[in-house]
């Protein structure tokens, strides 16, 4: 693999520069309170929230893992990323409840909607899933993408990853991440996307890269007897995902809580859910153009999460290639900021200020930057344990979500759509739900250690798309039914935050934040995405 030059070096020095000189303009703010380190002042225009979007969630594992899914036969999963119509339902269905209820978290919201356990529980649910998904996925690829990129040891790379990230996230703060986020998107979508013109191009154009694959590997949807990703538990289980990512997450919906009104957030999760369209063509398709000139014999690499920095660094030339490695890199600390803001957020609104309420503004964010720390060692002791639980990046990301969305999916869809359900039914879920989450996860890790045939070998053993779609109506069902043995919830309580709850005037104020423009560009969206289910289908195959 040819090495970074001269050149290169000069267009990822510049990249930095830009990065960090507008970092330190920001740390040099005054960041005295809670509401501007961790929500920016609730000050950002649209486009900044859905760049921020866009960019906290296309990290590690779209750079590393998506583009191996294309070079190593796994085009179901493309699926998780047609999630543009879930971006969308963020903005139209979730932010007015969000905004009008005041939070900075969505654990708080939960305390609004039900009580204090059910706030408490999503908070530890939520720092637990992001060390083991986010934390720990990012500083893996971080590793990789580095060690690739640069000839040095793998665990080298992933702490110089953690250690640039964390300065300015930990310094800065939320408005830091932002507006460094929006760089990064920037540069990230210009490398890949010239990345995947030179890629198709060097492949012999479209027609050739699907003769030399086969026009038949780029169909997503599989029988249901498909022993890896059936395709009905694969639709369910990734919207369930979806939901679970894009609507009550906290990276995510941190960013739209930053905008300065319903009107500006919900066209930046309109924008956020446009740029979403584009993963597809910035990192499937080149990882499938690496497999075919792997096929032609160009390319090698031994792992398919090597695809995309291999294509990189030997496809294109000096300059340019120093220009899609900084959008690499980009793309992974802009993600691995995301994260530890989110923690830090996390951690000192929902965990500390609970167990001190008195500490002042000050002390909150000097905690908030300490917790940092913490979250990313933990992250760090949990990436030996990744490549156990499945052969690449990306799928170990979606089986382990697959495992943490269900209950939290199902308590925020029915807590906002239906004000029968109640705090015990809440909790009842949560609680149930992460028992039998982690017991999966648990078996699937020791699942070497069972004896072939015996019920703890079987339960591990069941295919984490079907687990997830069960799972998920199990949720539902405990939620419902526990709420039901229990009186419903006042109608003091649920003013605002549920859709049978909503006022006239609320309406309206809802109703006037939006315009014909909004609701086509998101019709518009949703036209593509199902244009897309349609054209990597055997029917059009």
């Amino acid at each position: 693999m040819k090495g970074l030059d001269v050149l290169d070096w000069v267009v990822i020095a510049a990249y930095f520069a830009i990065l960090l000189g507008v970092a330190w303009w920001v740390i040099m703010q005054k960041q005295k309170n809670t509401e501007d380190y961790f929500l920016a002042g609730r000050n950002i225009g649209w486009f900044m929230v859905g760049a921020s979007i866009f960019a906290s969630n296309i990290g590690s594992e779209h750079v590393v893992g998506l583009a191996g899914n294309g070079a190593g036969d796994k085009m179901p999963l493309l699926i998780y990323e047609l999630h543009a119509w879930i971006v969308l339902m963020l903005g139209w269905v979730f932010l007015p409840f969000y905004a009008r209820s005041g939070v900075f978290t969505m654990p708080e919201f939960l305390e609004r909607r039900f009580d204090s356990r059910s706030r408490w529980v999503l908070s530890v649910v939520s720092l637990i899933a992001y060390i083991l998904t986010k934390v720990s996925v990012t500083i893996y690829a971080g590793g990789v993408v580095v060690s690739a990129l640069l000839g040095i040891p793998f665990w080298v790379g992933a702490v110089a990853t953690v250690v640039l990230t964390g300065i300015y996230t930990v310094l800065g703060g939320m408005r830091a991440v932002v507006y460094t986020e929006t760089i990064q998107a920037v540069v990230l979508v210009v490398g890949a996307g010239v990345l995947t013109v030179m890629g198709l191009d060097a492949v012999g154009g479209w027609s050739e890269l699907k003769t030399t694959i086969g026009a038949e590997y780029f169909n997503m949807w599989r029988p249901n007897s498909d022993p890896d990703y059936p395709w009905l538990p694969l639709f369910v289980t990734s919207t369930v995902v979806g939901i679970w990512y894009w609507c009550t997450d906290q990276v995510i919906v941190q960013r739209v809580l930053t905008a300065k009104n319903i009107k500006e957030g919900r066209r930046g999760s309109i924008f956020g859910a446009l740029l979403k369209l584009m993963p597809i063509f910035l990192f499937l398709i080149p990882g499938v153009v690496a497999l075919a000139l792997k096929m032609q014999g160009r390319l090698d690499w031994d792992s398919p999460d090597q695809a995309f920095p291999v294509l990189m660094a030997n496809l294109l030339p000096s300059g340019l290639r120093g220009l899609v490695a900084a959008g690499l890199l980009a793309a992974l600390m802009s993600s691995l900021a995301s994260v530890f803001n989110s923690c830090s957020t996390l951690f000192t609104l929902d965990v500390y200020k609970k167990l001190k309420p008195h500490k002042p503004e000050e002390e909150l964010v000097k905690t908030g930057r300490i917790a940092t720390f913490f979250v990313v060692g933990l992250g760090l002791l949990w990436i030996p344990i990744i490549t156990r639980l499945s052969e690449g990046l990306y799928e170990y990301l979606q089986n382990v979500q697959a495992y943490i969305s269900p209950p939290i999916a199902a308590v925020f869809l029915l807590g906002v759509f239906y004000k029968r359900i109640n705090s015990n039914g809440a909790i009842a879920t949560l609680v149930g739900g992460l028992i039998i989450g982690f017991t999966k996860l648990t078996l699937e890790i020791m699942k070497s250690s069972f004896e072939s045939g015996s019920i703890l070998f079987n339960v591990a053993h069941i295919n984490w798309l079907v687990f997830g779609a069960y799972f998920f109506a199990l949720c539902i069902a405990i939620c419902v039914l526990v709420s039901m043995c229990y009186p419903a919830p006042s109608a003091a309580q649920l003013n605002g935050l549920t859709f049978g709850s909503i006022s006239s005037e609320q309406k309206s104020e809802n109703k006037s934040s939006y315009n014909w423009v909004d609701i086509t560009t998101s019709l518009l969206i949703v036209a593509v995405v199902l244009y897309i289910m349609f054209s990597f289908s055997m029917l059009s195959l």
